[in-house]
């Protein structure tokens, strides 16, 4: 008699994670991020330093906006066979020439010049993170790896550019940028070593992006996710008139009690990016639709609640919770739905954000100069669950398919 066992079937292990390399692409996300929005911290100080007005040195955010919106989609197309850990090399080496240049621009044309080279080394990197996170943690764990350059985003918010402006005070506004040109030049050296080789995407082509938004489902979550930045930052832009609102016992709260709720909604977000990182590769179908009816949801709390200060911060911890994760949420969205177009599926990702962004800034100052800022809140409240719905549309579409 004869008998057959059966051999056991084991999965591979997982490779390990390269926690060295992860922290540095954190590093570089801090460090952008800190720098592209420190100027808003110390605006006067720029301003009153070469001459200007603060209008006009508040257009050192507007280039940088700008050029990453013309450089997200066309530095693949440009660079077609540049290893992409070289790339980022040079994006770290791009940013740090700008810090130089603005540490000691006498003028606010260099300064703007400084500030487009940094939109350039900012939307360079976003556009080619998902690619180099994939190589370094696969695409099982893609989640994870990408939810440590969003965490450097949200540390840049809660403390990166808090303690910049405070430097700034003890030292001088220049000398926080020749800080941060000398830390970027540091880490480009890091990136080069601990970052592994990642080939260039043979198919990177202007017919791959446009191809990528007719597959199934993506066009519709990529409006969703322009919808969800702009309702986002139609009402965040404006928070601090919505904060002023905000009474206790029928007195105005005072400037400190303002600074905590957006410290409030920087932790909500540090935190929300951490505790939503651990579990994102198998829930992005849902927060991507989840998130964007919370933040809704959260925004009309901070105009409903403005007489119950604890309420409003309830709201704002919830928000920043939901919303710091966003990139987390949509580039692994990218990342398993076409996992074959990371670069062209990062860089529309990047041009939607950007673009969102300015036209929120835009459109926003008109409605708030015109109508207030509860018709603000409200517009921005309809539009994140807009965003919501084209992403459920979404999912449909690609389930169908």
């Amino acid at each position: 008699m004869t008998t057959t066992a059966t051999i056991p079937v084991t999965s591979p292990a997982l490779p390990r994670l390269r926690y060295g390399a992860l922290i540095a692409m954190m590093a570089m996300s801090f460090l952008l991020v800190t720098a592209e929005f420190l100027p808003g911290g110390v605006l006067t100080e720029i301003a009153a330093d070469v001459g200007v007005t603060p209008g006009q040195a508040g257009q050192m955010v507007a280039v940088t906006a700008l050029a990453g919106l013309i450089v997200a989609p066309t530095i693949g197309l440009a660079l077609p066979r540049l290893d992409r850990r070289s790339l980022l090399v040079w994006m770290a080496i791009g940013a740090t020439v700008s810090n130089a240049i603005v540490a000691v621009a006498p003028s606010l044309p260099l300064l703007l010049v400084g500030r487009v080279l940094l939109g350039a080394a900012l939307s360079g990197f976003w556009a080619m993170s998902i690619t180099v996170a994939a190589r370094i943690a696969g695409p099982e764990r893609l989640g994870r790896a990408v939810m440590f350059t969003s965490a450097g985003t949200s540390l840049a918010t809660v403390a990166g550019v808090p303690i910049g402006v405070m430097l700034s005070e003890v030292l001088d506004w220049r000398a926080v940028f020749v800080f941060a040109a000398a830390a970027t030049a540091v880490l480009a050296v890091l990136l080069r070593i601990l970052l592994p080789s990642v080939p260039a995407e043979a198919s990177a082509s202007l017919s791959t992006l446009v191809g990528t938004l007719k597959l199934p489902g993506i066009g519709l979550g990529v409006a969703g996710h322009v919808l969800v930045v702009l309702g986002h930052f139609l009402a965040f832009t404006y928070i601090r008139i919505a904060l002023d609102r905000v009474h206790d016992a029928g007195q105005q709260i005072d400037a400190t009690a303002v600074i905590v709720l957006l410290a409030v909604f920087g932790v909500g977000g540090f935190v929300g990016n951490i505790l939503i990182g651990m579990i994102i590769d198998r829930t992005y179908r849902v927060f991507a639709v989840v998130s964007p009816l919370v933040m809704a949801l959260m925004t009309l709390a901070v105009i409903v609640a403005s007489g119950a200060p604890v309420l409003v911060g309830v709201a704002a911890f919830a928000w920043g919770f939901f919303f710091a994760s966003w990139l987390l949420i949509v580039n692994t969205w990218v990342g398993h739905r076409m996992p074959d177009r990371l670069e062209a599926g990062g860089s529309i990702v990047v041009v939607g954000f950007q673009a969102a962004i300015m036209l929120a800034a835009g459109v926003g100052g008109l409605l708030v100069d015109g109508l207030g800022i509860v018709t603000v809140y409200l517009t921005g409240a309809v539009i994140l669950v807009l965003g919501a719905v084209l992403f459920g549309l979404s999912n449909r579409a690609s389930a169908r398919a």
